[in-house]
């Protein structure tokens, strides 16, 4: 049986919220994130995923719309941040090519072959 040693893994970053740091330790763990630039990639993700909720949650608390200047209703300024937030958080991840099979135990190819389906 060969064994695969377990590499040291980074912490997450300390200004992450619980749950992003959560997702952190199990992206590092299941895809061996080890490199710096993999690193970044995660943490630019965690971040604007913790900055998304935040605003999401503001904008739950105060309403989809809120008052203009000349108390005329518009969207809520904090869309657009969470808009934003999810579109760096989707770019990062698809960067970091989070959609390919996570490293196995064992040498050799996936089970069937070439162009099964």
């Amino acid at each position: 049986m060969h064994v695969v040693p377990l590499l040291p893994t980074k912490p997450a970053p300390s200004h992450l919220s619980t749950e992003a740091k959560s997702w952190w330790s199990q992206l590092v763990a299941e895809f061996s994130i080890t490199d710096p630039g993999g690193l970044l990639l995660l943490q630019t993700a965690c971040e604007a995923y913790d900055r998304m909720q935040q605003a999401r949650r503001a904008i739950e608390a105060d309403g989809l719309m809120s008052k203009g200047s000349k108390r005329q209703a518009r969207a809520h300024p904090l869309l657009a941040v969470e808009r934003d937030a999810q579109k760096a958080l989707l770019a990062s991840l698809r960067a970091l090519n989070l959609d390919l099979e996570p490293l196995r135990d064992r040498p050799g190819r996936p089970a069937g072959g070439w162009g099964a389906k």
